[in-house]
């Protein structure tokens, strides 16, 4: 444990970055799920909606910086595919 006070600040703000970092890459994990689920249902007006809002989250984390660009730009391709109904890899 840190014994200089701007460490433990330090400390404090990094658990509380890494918490928030988690919240994004947590709710898009999610919609992921909720997409495949859409698309294994044939539902395309439920897998529209996924997508969008999937891919809302995905650039509002790169935005953040929870997720790097070129891995932002992954997810949304995938998702892309997925909801035109091709196997993602």
């Amino acid at each position: 444990m840190a014994n200089i006070h701007s460490q433990k600040k330090r400390i404090e703000r990094a658990l509380r970055e890494r918490d928030e970092n988690r919240r994004y890459t947590s709710r898009i994990k999610t919609y992921f799920r909720r997409l495949e689920a859409a698309v294994a249902a044939g539902d395309e007006s439920a897998a529209e909606a996924e997508h969008r809002t999937l891919v809302q989250s995905i650039d509002k984390a790169v935005k953040r910086g929870a997720l790097h660009k070129n891995n932002g730009a992954r997810k949304k391709s995938r998702a892309a595919r997925m909801r035109r109904g091709v196997a993602a890899e």
